[in-house]
């Protein structure tokens, strides 16, 4: 099976710091990978690699087996969450409608489909700058999805959604990943709401990165050597906390609701 998206060996360098160093990572076709780790460890600066946005210091990265710049048109991003303003006269449908690169008598029903899939017909016409940001975000992934890409970069697309919409989002591209084959690969600062859903870990600390099941990665061990501090991985009633010696690990976000 071909991987969908692959880094061999790669090296990131930027300002001086090195954000992570020899990473050997390939994305299998529907597979769910979650990317961790504390604020500037390089989360987002890896999607930007995968999007041929920056490139690799060191090592090599591909798309559909291509470098990330010829391999655009295989992926769908879902940018950080930015409420729109309320004032602006674009419509939900009309936002989804710029991720279509197809002829333009099949635009319509190219939307219409994707609203459907993510369940946002209900709201397509209104003023995007009314809606939620749970709704917002649907239509942030209708349009990602548009062209039906084999590959998903969603980052952050949890940020100021409530426990409800976080749900909402993560079960949706689940079940796209199940239906279509779709590979998603989601930078969060949460693991906990998809922890269900994610089949693998990268995460992301000190220069140093961890590849594995959530259960591999989320150790005391693992995550002390991440660290190079004491770090303690407790699980609560299904969730994961993480603790450092002066408590909670404010640097990963993984709060207890």
């Amino acid at each position: 099976m071909t991987a969908v998206a692959e880094l061999r060996a790669a090296s990131m360098r930027l300002g001086g710091r090195t954000l992570w160093d020899g990473l050997d990572l390939a994305v299998e076709p529907g597979e769910f990978l979650a990317v961790l780790g504390p604020n500037g460890a390089g989360k987002t600066t890896l999607l930007k690699v995968l999007l041929g946005l920056l490139e690799l210091s060191g090592g090599s990265a591909f798309v559909a087996g291509v470098a990330p710049r010829e391999g655009r048109d295989q992926v769908g991003y879902v940018p950080q969450l930015r409420a729109f303003d309320r004032a602006l006269p674009l419509r939900g449908r009309d936002l989804v409608r710029f991720g279509f690169d197809g002829p333009r008598q099949d635009a319509r029903a190219a939307v219409d489909a994707a609203l459907e899939a993510v369940g946002a017909r209900g709201y397509a016409d209104e003023p995007i700058g009314r809606l939620s940001g749970g709704e917002q975000q649907r239509l942030r992934i209708a349009q990602a999805l548009l062209g039906h890409p084999p590959l998903l970069l969603c980052d952050e697309p949890l940020l100021s959604l409530d426990l409800s919409h976080q749900h909402d989002v993560t079960a949706l591209l689940d079940r796209r990943r199940r239906e279509d084959g779709t590979a998603v690969v989601f930078v969060t600062h949460e693991i906990n709401p998809v922890l269900p859903y994610v089949d693998r870990v990268v995460y992301l600390a000190g220069g140093r990165w961890a590849v594995g099941s959530a259960d591999e990665v989320f150790t005391s061990a693992r995550l002390s050597s991440l660290y190079g501090a004491t770090i303690d991985v407790v699980r609560v009633r299904d969730r994961i906390v993480v603790l450092g010696a002066d408590g909670e690990v404010e640097a990963c976000h993984h709060h207890v609701h």
